[in-house]
C-alpha cells in the first residue's frame, strides 16, 4: 500500500508573475540611481577638475551612490513581493446578510409522479423549489416531505448543499406511508419552526398537487394554528385540474397506477384544499396555472421581518501584503531623510526612480485582492520535515506536540492520522481521521481524512474474516460515501468504494484500493498498478455515477421490503 503524505502549507501569491518581474524591477531603480551618479560627475568634470570641485563642493556631491541604491532597491523589492500578494495561514469568511426562517413542505405522495406539468409535477416543484432557494440568499430553510404522514428532512439550515441533496433525493420512497396528508406536514413545519428561537418572521410554504384525502377541516384547522403562531402560510398548486395517469416503474417496465378495483387512477389538480388553508391562515395561494411561482413566493415573503445574520462561507488565505509594504514605506522614508539636500532640482533620473518607487507603492495599496479558496496551514512544520524525510512515527509525535498550541486542530489531526497510519498504527491513525473529518471547516481537508480513513478500513477488512470482515467493510463504504458527497466526481474515491462495494457482497479483491491523499494535490494521487486488477477507472465510472445515487437505491429497496399498510378508504396516491 502506497504512503500517505500530510498536507504542507507553502505561500500563496495573488499575483506571481509579478514575484517574477521583482528582480527585474530592483535592477532597474539601482541602475536609474547609479545612471543618475554618473551624469552628474560627467556634468561636473566639464565645469572644472576634481580638486577645484573638492574644494568648492559639499563633500556629499561626490558620495557614492551605493547607499541610496542599497535602500531604494531593497524597497522595491519589498513593495514587488507585496504587490504580488502574498497569503498564508487561515481566516474564517463570514457573509452578512438577513432573512427570514422558512420550511418547504413538499408533496411527495404518488400523484406527484402524474406527468400533466412537465416533466412531472414532482420535478416540476422540485424546480421551483431550488429557485426559490437561489433568490433566497440570507433565509434559512428546512425541508418536510409528505404524503400519508410527514417527515422532516433537514432542520432550518443555511447550508445550500445539503437541501440541493435532499431535493435531488426527494421522491415517493423516502415517506413511509401512502397517501397524502396534508394536515400533519402543516403541523410539523409548524412545530418545526416554533422549536428555532428567532427574532425573523416564519414562513411555511406548502407545495403539493392539492389532492389530499383528509377532511378539509383537518388542514383548516391546522393552518389556522399556524397563522395563530404568527406563521405566514403561502399553498402553491402544481398540476392541471383535467388530471392524467401515474406511471409507475417496475420490473414490467413502466405501468400505471390502479386502485384496489383494478381501475386505472385519474389524479387530478385540486386546487380548493389548498385554497381553503391560504385562506384560514390569512395567507396567499398560487394557482399551478401560475408562472415563475418561485418570484411570486418571493414577493408574498417580502414584508416579513428579516433578522440579521453572519454565514460562515469557508475559510481563505490571510492576505499579509502589509508586512513587506510597511518595510518597503520605511525604507523610502529612510532614503528622504539621509538624502543631500539641496535647493537645485533633483536629476531627472534620479526622481523618476523615487517617482517609480512611490507608484508602486500606492498601487500595492489601493489594488483590490481577490479571495482564494485555501490551501489549510499553520503549525507542524517539524512534522512535515520528518514526514518527508520517511520518519512517520516520529513525524506524528510532531503533529501531536503541534496540536497542544490549539492551533489548526482539524490540519493537524488530518496530519497525525495520515502519519500515525503510513508508519502502521491503524487504530490510531483512524481515530484521528474520524475526529479531523468531524471537526473540519474546510471541504478539502474533510475529504482528504474520510478518504484516508476508509483505505484504513480497506486495510482492517483484509486482516478479518466473518462478520468482523463485513462491518469493515460497511464502514470503508460510509467513510467514501461521505466522501463522494463532498467530491462527487473524485474517480479514485469512487474507486475505492466500488472495491469496499465488492468485497462487502463477496465480489473478491479486484483491483488494488488507490493511494491516500498528497499534499498540494488537486486531485486523488495516481493508483497502485496490480496486475489482478479486476475493473478500471472507466468501469468504476460506469459502475458507480455517484454515492447519493447507491444511497437512493438502498432507500428505495427498503421501502419495497417493507410497504406500508394503505392509507383509509385505500387511496394511497
Amino acid at each position: 500500500m502506497a504512503g500517505a503524505a500530510p498536507v504542507i502549507e507553502t505561500p500563496f501569491f495573488d499575483d506571481p508573475w509579478m514575484l517574477a518581474a521583482t528582480p527585474i524591477l530592483v535592477l532597474a531603480v539601482v541602475l536609474l540611481i547609479i545612471g543618475a551618479y554618473r551624469r552628474r560627475r560627467t556634468r561636473l568634470r566639464r565645469l572644472a577638475s576634481s580638486a577645484v570641485i573638492e574644494r568648492l563642493l559639499p563633500p556629499a556631491v561626490e558620495r557614492s551612490p551605493w547607499r541610496r541604491a542599497t535602500l531604494l532597491g531593497l524597497a522595491a523589492a519589498f513593495a514587488g513581493v507585496a504587490f504580488a500578494g502574498p497569503r498564508w495561514g487561515t481566516e474564517r469568511t463570514v457573509e452578512r446578510g438577513s432573512g427570514v426562517d422558512i420550511v418547504l413542505a413538499m408533496d411527495a405522495s404518488l400523484s406527484m409522479l402524474a406527468t400533466d406539468a412537465h416533466p412531472s409535477r414532482l420535478e416540476n416543484m422540485k424546480e421551483e423549489a431550488r429557485r426559490l432557494l437561489a433568490l433566497s440568499g440570507g433565509d434559512r430553510f428546512g425541508l418536510v416531505a409528505f404524503a400519508g404522514r410527514s417527515y422532516i428532512l433537514t432542520p432550518l439550515t443555511v447550508d445550500q448543499g445539503a437541501l440541493d441533496l435532499y431535493l435531488d433525493n426527494l421522491d415517493p420512497t423516502v415517506v413511509g406511508e401512502a397517501g397524502t396528508s396534508m394536515s400533519r406536514a402543516i403541523a410539523q413545519g409548524t412545530d418545526l419552526l416554533l422549536a428555532t428561537p428567532t427574532t425573523s418572521d416564519r414562513a411555511l410554504i406548502v407545495m403539493s398537487d392539492g389532492e389530499s384525502f383528509e377532511s378539509t377541516d383537518d388542514v383548516v384547522a391546522a393552518a389556522k394554528a399556524a397563522a395563530d403562531s404568527g406563521i405566514a402560510v403561502i399553498t402553491v398548486g402544481f398540476g392541471t385540474v383535467n388530471g392524467t395517469t401515474i406511471p409507475i416503474v417496475g420490473p414490467q417496465g413502466i405501468t400505471q397506477k390502479k386502485d384496489q378495483s383494478g381501475h386505472i387512477v385519474i389524479t387530478h389538480y385540486t386546487p380548493d384544499m389548498l385554497q381553503a388553508a391560504a385562506e384560514a391562515a390569512h395567507g396567499t395561494f398560487i394557482e399551478a396555472s401560475a408562472t415563475d411561482k418561485a418570484a411570486r413566493i418571493r414577493r408574498a415573503l417580502a414584508t416579513l421581518r428579516r433578522e440579521g445574520r453572519a454565514t460562515p462561507t469557508g475559510r481563505e488565505r490571510r492576505p499579509r501584503f502589509q508586512l513587506f509594504l510597511i518595510p518597503a514605506i520605511l525604507l523610502v522614508l529612510a532614503d528622504t531623510l539621509l538624502v543631500e539636500r539641496r535647493p537645485q532640482r533633483a536629476p531627472a533620473a534620479g526622481a523618476a526612480a523615487r517617482a517609480a518607487a512611490a507608484m508602486l507603492l500606492i498601487v500595492a495599496l489601493g489594488i483590490p485582492r481577490p479571495a482564494h479558496a485555501e490551501t489549510v496551514g499553520g503549525p507542524g512544520a517539524e512534522g512535515d520535515r520528518l514526514y518527508r524525510a520517511g520518519r512517520y512515527k516520529e513525524a506524528a509525535a510532531a503533529y501531536e506536540e503541534a496540536l497542544r498550541s490549539g492551533k489548526d486542530p482539524a490540519r493537524l489531526e488530518y496530519n497525525l492520522g495520515t502519519a500515525l497510519l503510513a508508519a502502521g498504527d491503524r487504530d490510531d491513525a483512524m481515530a484521528a481521521l474520524e475526529h479531523a473529518a468531524q471537526i473540519a471547516d474546510d471541504g478539502d481537508i474533510r475529504y482528504r481524512a474520510l478518504f484516508n480513513l476508509g483505505l484504513g478500513y480497506l486495510q482492517r477488512a483484509r486482516t478479518l474474516a466473518g462478520p468482523d470482515k463485513s462491518q469493515a467493510y460497511a464502514s470503508a463504504l460510509d467513510a467514501y460515501r461521505k466522501a463522494l458527497r463532498l467530491k462527487p466526481n473524485e474517480l479514485d474515491a469512487k474507486w475505492n468504494y466500488e472495491l469496499a462495494n465488492k468485497n462487502k457482497k463477496g465480489g473478491g479483491g479486484g483491483g488494488g484500493a488507490r493511494d491516500m491523499e498528497r499534499p498540494n494535490q488537486g486531485s486523488a494521487a495516481k493508483p497502485s498498478t496490480h496486475p489482478n486488477a479486476g475493473i478500471d477507472k472507466q468501469q468504476a465510472e460506469q459502475l458507480l455515477n455517484s454515492a447519493e445515487r447507491e444511497e437512493r437505491d438502498v432507500q428505495a429497496r427498503k421501502q419495497r421490503e417493507n410497504q406500508p399498510s394503505p392509507p383509509p378508504g385505500g387511496k394511497d396516491w
